[in-house]
């Protein structure tokens, strides 16, 4: 392969770099109890932008979710919501602001999952079939990746969560049986204790009553 080449190849991946870079904002963090999180992004007038939610651990696996425009008025709102979809058109440029509130919550704490992305993704090669030559059928190759690249990370992500979500109820329940089986074994010792206890008074008031006869 020509120097040429490879240096095509390069600028589509830096290209594919930045584009999923700019657009996109994925995290996972911890909203302890009585707490609130905020994120704050810049956006464009007339630019769409979408927030994917869920709540992978602690209590009843929810959380309240608002958003407010650069003005202040809240253009979305869920009160314990375990997860959701919410796709806007923005009317307004400046920074947008969308918060996580645990704070009806005084004892548990959440680990949330949430993929804010603005705007629509710019087509990786804008003139794919305009004309036959070497680089069409590089740019054609490289747009493929490019599809199968995102489904992959879409299921990878998919499966994250559905694994730190399942480890987590995994992890919750073995705790409720590990405190069910001391409850069982002080249970079953206090009624070996009370047992002997009661097999020795029988003997006790036996000894008196012999006593007492001589």
């Amino acid at each position: 392969m020509s120097l040429s080449a490879n240096a095509v190849i390069l600028m589509f991946l830096m290209v594919l770099c930045l584009t999923v870079l700019s657009n996109a904002i994925e995290l996972t963090f911890e909203l302890d109890d009585n707490a609130k999180e905020c994120f704050y992004e810049d956006v464009d007038k007339d630019e769409e932008i979408t927030l994917e939610y869920q709540v992978i651990s602690g209590g009843k696996y929810d959380v309240d979710v608002f958003i407010e425009d650069p003005k202040g008025q809240v253009i979305y709102k869920e009160t314990k919501k375990q997860y959701d979809a919410f796709d806007h058109t923005t009317n307004l440029k400046g920074t947008y602001k969308f918060c996580f509130s645990n704070e009806f919550s005084t004892f548990t704490h959440k680990v949330v999952y949430f993929d804010f992305i603005k705007g629509e993704e710019d087509p990786f090669a804008r003139d794919v079939g305009a004309h036959i030559t070497v680089l069409t059928q590089l740019e054609t190759s490289c747009v493929t990746i490019h599809e199968a690249l995102k489904t992959v990370i879409e299921y990878q992500t998919h499966h994250r969560l559905r694994e730190a979500k399942g480890r987590a109820r995994a992890e919750r329940l073995n705790e409720k049986i590990q405190w069910w089986s001391l409850g069982e074994f002080c249970l079953i010792l206090g009624i070996g204790l009370t047992q002997v206890l009661v097999l020795r008074s029988f003997f006790t008031d036996n000894k008196q009553k012999q006593s007492t006869k001589i």
